[in-house]
């Protein structure tokens, strides 16, 4: 086991590092930290992932993405701000469910804009009913001649307000055994009506998270993809992937708590001496960098399994579980450390805690994890 970076890793790790604090980052903070980013910005960053080849990163080089292994996507990831990061994993996860069993028109039609960068996806799963439970989509297709019909509300939908095309998992009858038969949907915002409203939230507040409702909304059945039933295994292979990914999300939080405190420690004084040579802040920073590093360990080594073609289910969600809370505990330790100026606005930590408190939801909530988990571990599904 090679815990060191190859030559292209660290090549690619510094390009990502270079472009979101020289470009990225300078457009972020142009704007509110407060209010989601406008889509023009939002295309601006999208413009400099495309640059960087990290739009599709999961789809082959043939088929025009970067043919990336997850696990120096996962290093990519970790290297933008979270805001960023989670609104390119929707994105390209999109993507990745287009190429996946669609017809060549649809293909030919989308990718090339949504691989540069110049339009922007996402997917709508959640309802009120059906977040971690994609069986109880009651979001309705109906197929009538050349059209389908959406009717139905979707709720914690990333990128749902600066989207130009959305995948939708809508429910289309029973199957064999009684079981919901399931089917993507393409809707185009150019050709179709929906109502989108923007979800607020305690962190990530630079993103989008909203709600979307289709009122009978119409597309052509050319959009309607794959095969009857197809989208909950597309589901599950995008939230096995997307788990870990969110884990290092927070790592990045975590990693900018530990630089700034490491900082701090070593320039404020109390009863005559650096704060850093207080043996109880000496504890805290060691349980700081503990966590960091045993989250950015633990998400590496289940994307590594993934490229390795292991089952990942257990893997998977053990990571983002243990990672989201250790970072957030991590992140907490360090606004300790801070005192008065932890909790302040004038430092960015605060807000660092709210916005690693997010990921502890989308993709899995903790309990949720624990049980996929606990499946893995004992072969006995607790769900049904």
């Amino acid at each position: 086991m090679n815990f060191e970076l190859t030559q292209d890793q660290e090549a690619m790790v510094s390009a990502v590092q270079r472009v979101s604090r020289d470009a990225i980052e300078p457009i972020m903070a142009s704007h509110p930290v407060s209010a989601p980013l406008p889509k023009e910005a939002m295309l601006r960053i999208y413009a400099h992932l495309a640059e960087l080849g990290i739009t599709a990163p999961r789809l082959p080089e043939e088929a025009g993405g970067g043919g990336l292994k997850m696990l120096d996507y996962g290093m990519l990831i970790e290297q933008l701000p979270p805001v960023v990061a989670l609104s390119l994993i929707s994105h390209e996860g999109t993507i990745s469910r287009i190429h996946a069993g669609c017809p060549r028109e649809i293909r030919d039609a989308y990718l090339p804009d949504l691989i540069a960068g110049r339009k922007i996806a996402c997917t709508a799963n959640s309802e009120a009913d059906a977040g971690s439970d994609s069986n109880a989509v009651k979001t309705r297709l109906e197929i009538d001649g050349d059209h389908a019909y959406i009717t139905g509300r979707k709720m914690w939908i990333t990128n749902a307000s600066i989207c130009d095309v959305v995948n939708v998992s809508c429910t289309a009858g029973a199957g064999p055994g009684g079981k919901p038969l399931t089917r993507r949907v393409l809707v185009d915002r150019s050709q179709s009506d929906f109502e989108v409203r923007e979800t607020p939230v305690t962190g990530l507040q630079q993103g989008h998270l909203s709600e979307i409702e289709f009122d009978r909304s119409r597309v052509p059945l050319s959009h309607v993809l794959g095969e009857p039933g197809d989208a909950g295994k597309y589901l599950t292979l995008a939230w096995n992937a997307n788990r870990p990914l969110l884990g290092l999300m927070t790592v990045h939080l975590a990693q900018r708590a530990l630089d700034m405190t490491r900082e701090y420690v070593g320039l404020r004084k109390q009863f005559g001496k650096t704060l850093g040579a207080h043996q109880l802040v000496q504890q805290d920073l060691s349980d700081i960098e503990t966590r960091v590093m045993s989250a950015r360990l633990m998400c590496y080594y289940a994307l590594s399994c993934m490229d390795r073609g292991l089952r990942a289910n257990g893997t998977s969600a053990m990571a983002k579980r243990y990672a989201t809370h250790a970072c957030e505990r991590a992140i907490n330790l360090a606004m300790q450390l801070h005192g008065a100026m932890g909790i302040t606005q004038e430092l960015p930590l605060e807000r660092m805690w709210r916005d690693a408190r997010m990921f502890q939801v989308p993709d899995g909530t903790m309990g949720i994890l624990a049980l996929i988990h606990g499946r893995e571990l004992t072969g006995i599904g607790a769900f049904r």
